[in-house]
């Protein structure tokens, strides 16, 4: 999700509870996303991948560290004033263990919107480097974005309440709508491949695009690990074959030497950060040279990360 839903929506949320302390909340929900400025870490450490945009910030643990890092900085009287001329308007943001509970509140709707979002987050971080995800909305939904854009502005002029509330109440009736549409598309687009089960393919995923009518849908068969990729629009109620792929492509070398460099690759930490940012990761393995050629890539494509890495293992 954009920055701005996630300031908005638990920032709607505090003001139709009657909270005084809304912008703190708020500014949790945002929190989460100046992880960019920790990426750096990840860079300089390449073993500490997890330093990166949704990556350990989007946990629920290191989510709660974040939130009242982030709330104690912008809570400095410095900070306040700097952010006020900027912004043209007094803050009197406080940082107490009320606010900082609303800021972890507005921390989890990020979590929880970042969740729907495909991609998925490790909120289980540090226990686990799993991400999770419903895989409803895609990365950015320009519709939604625009939205909250205007109900940002609602908010920041000084308007009548009137139109304040009815903005923000069109906008989450719009946002749980669109989650809707695509959670009953998405089962369309599952349904569509239900006829093309098999004895071999027993599997099916389906996976958002900005579209929310567009899906990208994944014949699997566990077995033999391989895929076969559709692309389903609703509003036609079409599909259409998108590519056969293979865990593992061999190309010269035998099967045995083949596996054992693939064993050996996947200890690189580049090919474990690429794996942990894939939805899907499959390799094609060329013997030359006297080396393995070893071609990473996901067929789904993610927007945050390479579509493939090659390394060479002798």
């Amino acid at each position: 999700m954009d920055i701005i839903t996630h300031f908005i929506v638990p920032y709607i949320i505090l003001f139709f509870v009657g909270s005084k302390h809304k912008l703190e909340g708020a500014l949790g929900g945002i929190s989460l996303d100046f992880d960019t400025f920790i990426v750096f870490v990840g860079i300089l450490f390449p073993q500490l991948f997890v330093f990166s945009h949704r990556g350990i910030t989007h946990s629920f643990i290191f989510g709660f560290i974040t939130a009242v890092i982030f709330l104690y900085i912008i809570t400095r009287r410095p900070v306040q004033k700097l952010i006020g001329k900027i912004i043209r308007r007094n803050l009197n943001l406080k940082f107490t263990k009320k606010t900082v509970l609303l800021a972890y509140f507005g921390a989890l709707t990020h979590l929880l919107l970042d969740f729907l979002t495909t991609g998925g987050i490790p909120l289980l971080f540090p226990f686990s480097l799993t991400r999770f995800s419903a895989e409803i909305y895609s990365y950015i939904d320009p519709v939604t974005t625009l939205a909250a854009l205007i109900v940002l502005a609602t908010i920041y002029f000084r308007i009548d309440v009137r139109y304040k509330k009815a903005a923000m109440i069109i906008f989450m009736v719009m946002l749980i709508s669109f989650g809707g549409i695509r959670i009953c598309e998405k089962n369309n687009a599952i349904n569509s491949l239900n006829p093309d089960l098999n004895e071999n393919f027993t599997q099916i995923s389906a996976y958002p695009t900005s579209d929310m009518f567009v899906w990208k849908v994944v014949l699997n068969d566990p077995e033999k690990q391989k895929y076969k990729l559709y692309e389903y629009d609703g509003l036609t109620g079409t599909k259409n074959f998108q590519g056969n792929y293979k865990s593992l492509t061999i190309k010269n070398g035998s099967y045995e030497s083949a596996i054992s460099a693939t064993k050996k690759a996947n200890q690189l930490i580049e090919v474990q950060e690429f794996r942990w940012n894939a939805f899907y990761t499959c390799i094609n393995a060329q013997y030359e040279n006297s080396q393995w050629k070893l071609t990473y890539y996901d067929f789904i494509g993610s927007y945050s990360s390479r579509s493939n890495l090659t390394v060479y293992i002798d």
